[in-house]
């Protein structure tokens, strides 16, 4: 009898045990035993400590007007778990689901039974099933993004027809290095011989590594601010982010992004370079219309987004410091007058100390600190040092949620902000109530 979904994604997470388990071994001998898609599927690899889903989703939306079928595989989902592998932005169905699980888990439980392939995690069945759902589908091209790091990531099985780093920050240190050139080390372990490596808004420091790494590579580095460039112009009156954009092939006046933040520029001109890097492969002709019109159609869901006007309530997963500093950086630009509540939470493992002291550093901040059902969200009683006339602690964030919409004047800005799990919990609720909200 066939799996219901419940059960097929049921069985997905019973893999998560398993944890983050660096290395290729695994699935390499899974990807083995259903024919190499990898070796099969045309792919562009993208890394990055942040950035890295907008910069999929901005190429994927560029792409699709050349009339491509693109695959994406990303994470974390927000909405449903089916978007994590995806083709032109609808989520594979759960019949695919289903058919995929069914075959895997008598692979997976023979390999189990070997010390060598036993154990494969959560991960790296996504990655397999993704690659053999593409190869299946027929896709042009797969934009893959890196789950964890880069040279360790069991994503670094594909074969690249170009690869991106877009931004390099302290994150999971206790996998990847303390360092900022450590972490370089590991992101650069996407590069592949003579495959060209489009590269974001990076400090020099972790930049050096990369090139360094490039270089023994012989592949062609495109760095952000050197082979291409933008020139940051205002927010868009509505909802966004306005730039020219400089390169090789010219200048693209006025371009709009739109999602708000000016890292979203820089997330967009990465995605910007490699369409037109990948054009220039595939000798696709393309006008300027299929960047405007592509990058318009762009839609990344909790990461700055506006999911209500009035009141104005903001979503923005920043999960880790480097995300938090652009958060707070933006909040200052984009609403120095207005009353912000924020309602925050994260995982344990994280910089609590280091967010919370950027989030209070933004003005006329309210700050709500609390936690939310996930095995690694912080515990609320470590959290009462930080409690002052400006921080909350908020034992159940609905309850919470519900007091500061309350509480706030019609010029007040809510932000609902950390980690993605957290904020996708509190998108569904808001998402649900959405019509009482004014939308």
């Amino acid at each position: 009898m066939s799996l219901t979904i419940e059960e097929a994604i049921d069985w997905i997470h019973s893999r998560l045990p398993f944890g983050s388990r660096p290395g290729l071994d695994r699935v390499e001998a899974l990807l083995k035993r259903v024919g190499n898609p990898e070796e099969k599927v045309p792919t562009i690899h993208i890394a990055g400590t942040n950035g890295k889903g907008s910069t999929v989703t901005y190429l994927r939306c560029m792409l699709e007007e050349l009339g491509l079928k693109v695959g994406t595989f990303t994470s974390p989902y927000i909405e449903h778990f089916n978007e994590r592998i995806a083709i032109n932005g609808q989520g594979i169905s759960d019949d695919h689901i289903i058919q995929y699980v069914e075959k895997y888990q008598e692979l997976i439980k023979e390999m189990d039974q070997q010390p060598e392939s036993a154990g494969i995690t959560e991960f790296e069945t996504l990655t397999a099933m993704a690659l053999d759902y593409f190869l299946d589908e027929k896709v042009d091209i797969a934009i893959v993004e890196v789950g964890l790091g880069g040279l360790l990531d069991s994503t670094n099985v594909v074969k690249p027809m170009l690869t991106a780093i877009t931004t390099i920050g302290k994150d999971h240190t206790e996998i990847l290095g303390d360092t900022l050139e450590k972490i370089a080390f590991q992101k650069a372990g996407i590069i592949k011989e003579s495959i060209p490596v489009v590269t974001g808004n990076i400090e020099e420091e972790a930049f050096v590594v990369i090139n360094e790494v490039a270089q023994t590579k012989h592949s062609r580095v495109y760095r952000y601010n050197h082979e291409y460039k933008t020139d940051y112009l205002h927010p868009d009156k509505n909802w966004g982010e306005i730039f020219n954009f400089y390169s090789e092939a010219g200048k693209l006046p006025k371009v709009k992004v739109p999602l708000l933040g000016r890292h979203q520029v820089e997330n967009a001109a990465v995605a910007i370079q490699l369409f037109y890097l990948y054009c220039e492969m595939r000798k696709f002709n393309f006008s300027d219309k299929d960047v405007y019109h592509g990058l318009a159609q762009a839609r990344w869901p909790a990461r700055m987004e506006k999911i209500s006007d009035e009141p104005l309530i903001i979503l923005d997963g920043a999960h880790n410091d480097h995300a938090m500093r652009r958060l707070a950086e933006n909040l200052k630009k984009e609403f120095p007058n207005r009353e912000i509540h924020i309602l925050f939470s994260a995982l344990a493992s994280k910089n609590i100390d280091q967010m919370i002291a950027l989030l209070r550093g933004v003005p006329n901040v309210h700050l709500y600190l609390t936690t939310f059902d996930y095995p690694r969200a912080i515990d609320l009683t470590k959290m009462e040092h930080y409690e002052n006339d400006k921080t909350e602690i908020v034992s159940l964030w609905q309850f919470g949620l519900g007091e500061i919409l309350e509480k706030m004047s019609s010029d007040d800005l809510l932000l609902v902000t950390g980690s993605l799990y957290f904020v996708s919990q509190v998108r569904e609720l808001l998402m649900n109530i959405g019509s009482d909200l004014g939308n």
